[in-house]
């Protein structure tokens, strides 16, 4: 009964970051459902094994190994189609903004043109960039759930950002939130 109890603290938790994260890093919506579904019966599986406080460690490097799995196991990595959760994205936006289709094509086109260059990035970089950016994960976190040292993190992070500052330079003076 308390194995059901935690599993389902779990799963409440952490399945929307590990779907979120699959998605980023394998940008196919099947993939990212069966590393969702692997990584809760692998949870279900080591419940009364890990510790509850390190929980999101262990799932988040669980998702992330399995993500790797999946991309060297297809080869996926330069044919890969970018899929964005579009109600996450949706949120962000101004409801009045959005009926202007002027506003709302070109907000989709910077957001593509993101989402485009963020895909471009080395898998090293765009892993950490991901996990901090997107997922809202901390240092320390990213350290343990990639096994690589704090600094490196850190540094990592910032070659991710400086890419892609430079890579979309062009689009500097305009911003998603404005549209």
């Amino acid at each position: 009964m308390l194995k059901s109890i935690k599993y389902k603290l779990l799963i409440q938790q952490h399945k929307s970051r590990i779907y979120s994260y699959s998605l980023y890093m394998l940008r196919n919506k099947l993939d990212a459902d069966d590393v969702t579904q692997e990584v809760m019966i692998r949870t279900w599986n080591n419940i009364e094994k890990f510790n509850f406080d390190s929980a999101k460690s262990w799932i988040m490097k669980t998702t992330h190994n399995l993500c790797l799995d999946y991309l060297r196991r297809r080869k996926l990595a330069s044919q890969r189609e970018y899929v964005i959760d579009e109600n996450a994205e949706d949120r962000l936006y101004d409801a009045d903004r959005l009926k202007d289709p002027e506003i709302g094509t070109r907000r989709e086109m910077l957001k593509a043109k993101i989402h485009e260059a963020i895909g471009r990035l080395p898998e090293s970089l765009k892993n950490i960039f991901v996990m901090y950016e997107i997922q809202g994960l901390k240092y320390r976190e990213i350290s343990e759930i990639l096994g690589i040292p704090l600094n490196s993190v850190k540094v990592y992070l910032l070659r991710a950002r400086k890419k892609l500052q430079t890579e979309l330079k062009e689009f500097r003076n305009e911003s998603i939130e404005t549209y």
